[in-house]
């Protein structure tokens, strides 16, 4: 793929980022829905690759990244600064546990390290990226909650057991799921990934399939439309 990946309206450049532009990223991106969002949070921004398909979303909203690894925090910045979006997008170099902004927000967002307890990866910055304890999460919504407008959403990308189990521990913190996205490679394959909507209003989930895939290396028109707006290939 090369470091510098283009978009229609701005590049990515990944260097120094451990963890690259992957598919469940650029998906969270083009999937949230808040309308008439002013203030937006992305937990984890790596690249900078979310928060600014995000700026280009909600061109009136500002857009605050939180990025605990620094290298990665110095490459969303420069992103960010190179972009059309520089006076709409800022980055913070911090823990989200301990990150403090003094503003509410409309929109949180956040494509999570998901190997709960699992094998660390010998590559300590991508381990970092890729892995979590058991109690990030708890520690992720306790502080998520604090930061949500009442009437705000909280979306993410996770494996289905990871964004179950997230789901639970949400409910304790007064948030609940009003949708869920059950993304699938196609028709044939079980779903890989869930798109999680959670609010501070307990009511019925919406439930939805979306397929990347209509046969192998074809994608479905629903998945050109979803990214026509960002990928030069589309």
């Amino acid at each position: 793929m090369g470091n510098i990946f283009k978009f229609k309206q701005f590049e990515v450049n990944q260097s120094g980022c451990a963890m690259k532009i992957n598919t469940d990223g650029v998906l969270l991106g083009a999937i949230v829905e808040q309308p008439g969002a002013r203030q937006i949070l992305d937990i984890g921004t790596g690249t900078g690759v979310i928060a600014m398909m995000l700026a280009q979303r909600f061109p009136a909203a500002q857009v605050e990244a939180v990025e605990i690894d620094e290298l990665a925090a110095v490459a969303a910045e420069a992103n960010f600064r190179d972009s059309a979006f520089a006076a709409n997008c800022r980055v913070t170099h911090s823990d989200f546990a301990s990150y403090a902004s003094g503003k509410c927000f409309d929109l949180v967002v956040s494509n999570p390290p998901y190997f709960v307890n699992d094998l660390k990866n010998p590559e300590l910055r991508k381990g970092i990226a890729r892995h979590t304890d058991s109690d990030f999460f708890e520690s992720m919504l306790l502080r998520v909650a604090g930061l949500l407008h009442k009437s705000g959403s909280f979306w993410y990308i996770l494996p289905v057991k990871q964004a179950e189990n997230l789901i639970g521990i949400a409910a304790t913190h007064a948030l609940f799921p009003t949708k869920v996205i059950h993304l699938h490679s196609d028709e044939s394959k079980p779903e890989f990934r869930w798109v999680v909507c959670l609010e501070f209003s307990e009511q019925v989930t919406a439930h939805q399939n979306f397929y990347i895939y209509q046969q192998e290396g074809v994608y479905t028109a629903a998945y050109k439309a979803l990214l026509k707006d960002f990928f030069l290939a589309f």
